[in-house]
């Protein structure tokens, strides 16, 4: 190619080692040795041609020389001056590249030369600014990302006028954000984000700091404080902004969203890394994940928050240490009183602690997928038990085996579930799973898919916890289930609540319209039994029978299957 061979001549001065660094030395050489071999030649030959004796032709020679190297010296000197605007130019790009230093080169040349430097300090400074904006913005919304946001908030803390100035510091988390997106293509996601990202500006004050702390959190400082009112307000505003419903590429989206908060602690001077991590323990600690609320930091929940990461710890490895138990909780006709059912509960014996309640290593489980081989288990330890009730002889009853919302988002579900029936060989008319309004919203087609093949394989379906989630009733009537379970909030009040007792009476009066069966959880008084019986309520599960027992103590009460509910 052309220009390799330009670079034939620079090629091979940089070969030689005195030469090898500087590209000045180079051109020096070449002007050197370009203007005294020719001239000096000249001489020499003038001389010898003329026949002068040595007395004459010295002096001329020496004559020669001397003005020979004087104008070399001023035309090197004139040529290095000349090359000082690319050694210049070298000189800032080696700088910016070192340490990020700006050019100050001059732009007013219009030669090559002259070009050349306006055009490196034009793309030095275009390219510095694009690297700025890539380490510190969020490409997809534009908003500053975490790094710019903690250094934005530690200026501020480190201004002396500042150090008696209180900071608060929410931490924003989209709700399932992950479920949301899967339903959505690649071009939505990224809008619905963006669209966040401008209610949430348009929701701030003009002095307040936001950033996309992550795909799915957002933080924001606020230097005014006025009161807790406010900051209360504020919350508030974010989350009903949010909960209002998107319209973005034909399609209408729901969301919600988790607040975290945490004020600067002016005595101990927390650092910005301390502050966002008492936002997020706050934001990590809500009592009802999934739904739009807000919560304050304090020292407590960190507390809290050490013991679930000792517990997470603590159960990686629980099932195959045999920790874990199935509890059994007996499902009673409350007309007859006889065992319609058990339901499957795990347990989870800690060497130490002794039982870990459910409340406290589910949510560790769903969160960290650990529930998936427990779930299994689970679900094969409950058939086992049951084939094997079965085969001593007693009358076949149901067994209710919970799924997770992670359990019904495996694609082989289905397999899995008819698999563990062939092993077992229990028929899945004795099986009856029991899946939340929640889980299911979150997919509707897919949901609809999968309950249906579940209930081709013969299995029953039970709808938990009704009432407390979505209870949409255009989706119940399509959603292929066997069972309504009255969530145990409202029978707990059944007798001293109308609100409660209207709202289980409605449950009960569906679900008869719907030739569903009824369930009522959490029964633990004679009162709540004879309510439940009034309303036709079908069975009935709570300590007042009894409390989930180990299989051997069920066994025991399989012997006598009929309970007093009384009339």
């Amino acid at each position: 190619m052309k220009g390799k061979h330009q670079l034939d001549l620079y090629s091979f001065l940089a070969g030689m080692p005195f030469l090898k660094k500087s590209y000045t030395a180079k051109i020096m050489v070449v002007a050197f040795i370009g203007t005294h071999i020719p001239l000096l030649t000249l001489f020499f030959s003038f001389v010898i041609s003329n026949s002068y004796s040595w007395d004459i032709a010295l002096p001329i020679l020496v004559i020669a020389l001397l003005a020979t190297l004087a104008g070399t010296v001023v035309t090197l000197y004139a040529i290095n001056n000349l090359l000082a605007p690319v050694i210049l130019t070298s000189v800032a790009l080696q700088n910016y590249l070192n340490s990020k230093t700006l050019p100050q080169l001059p732009t007013e040349f219009t030669d090559e030369v002259g070009t050349l430097m306006a055009d490196t300090s034009q793309t030095i400074h275009k390219l510095d600014g694009l690297i700025h904006y890539i380490s510190n913005y969020d490409d997809l919304t534009g908003l500053p990302n975490r790094d710019l946001f903690c250094d934005r908030l530690h200026h501020i803390l480190s201004q002396p006028q500042n150090m008696h100035r209180l900071i608060v510091v929410f931490l924003l988390r989209i709700n399932d954000f992950n479920s949301v997106s899967q339903t959505l293509d690649h071009q939505t996601s990224n809008l619905l984000l963006r669209t966040i990202a401008q209610r949430l500006t348009n929701s701030i004050a003009p002095t307040d700091i936001l950033a996309r702390c992550s795909k799915d959190e957002f933080a924001i400082a606020r230097m005014e404080i006025l009161s807790i009112e406010t900051l209360i307000n504020l919350c508030q505003l974010l989350l009903s902004n949010l909960a209002k419903p998107f319209f973005i590429e034909g399609k209408r989206i729901h969301i919600t969203a988790s607040i975290g908060m945490t004020i600067n602690n002016l005595e101990d001077a927390n650092t910005v890394d301390q502050i966002l991590q008492q936002a997020h323990i706050a934001l990590y600690q809500m009592q009802q994940p999934g739904s739009s609320q807000y919560q304050f930091y304090s020292p407590e929940m960190n507390a809290q928050l050490q013991e679930r990461l000792t517990l997470e710890e603590q159960l990686y490895g629980a099932l195959e240490r045999g920790e874990m138990l199935v509890y059994y909780q007996p499902l009673i006709d409350l007309q007859s009183g006889q065992v319609k059912a058990m339901e499957a509960l795990v347990r989870w014996k800690h060497p130490i602690k002794g039982l870990v309640s459910p409340v406290k290593f589910i949510p560790i489980a769903e969160a960290n997928g650990f529930i998936l081989p427990i779930g299994e288990w689970v679900l094969r330890t409950a058939c086992t038990q049951n084939r094997a009730w079965q085969t001593e002889g007693f009358p076949p009853i149901r067994i209710s085996v919970n799924l997770s919302a992670r359990q019904f988002e495996q694609p082989n579900l289905v397999e899995l579930v008819s698999q563990i029936l062939h092993e077992t060989g229990m028929d899945a008319a004795y099986l009856e799973l029991e899946v939340t309004e929640s889980f299911l919203m979150a997919d509707i087609n897919s949901s609809m898919k999968i309950l249906r093949e579940l209930r081709e394989l013969g299995i029953s379906l039970a709808l938990d916890d009704f009432g407390t989630g979505y209870s949409s009733l255009s989706y119940l009537k399509r959603f292929p289930v066997n069972m309504l379970k009255i969530d145990r909030s409202f029978v707990q009040d059944v007798t001293s609540n109308p609100d409660s007792a209207a709202v289980t009476d409605a449950i009960i009066a569906l679900a008869k319209n719907l030739r569903l069966n009824i369930t009522a959880e959490g029964i633990e008084t004679q009162e709540q039994v004879h309510y439940l019986q009034k309303r036709g309520c079908e069975e009935g599960q709570g300590f007042y029978f009894s409390r989930p027992q180990p299989a051997e103590t069920i066994t025991e009460i399989l012997k006598n299957r009929e309970w007093g509910v009384g009339n």
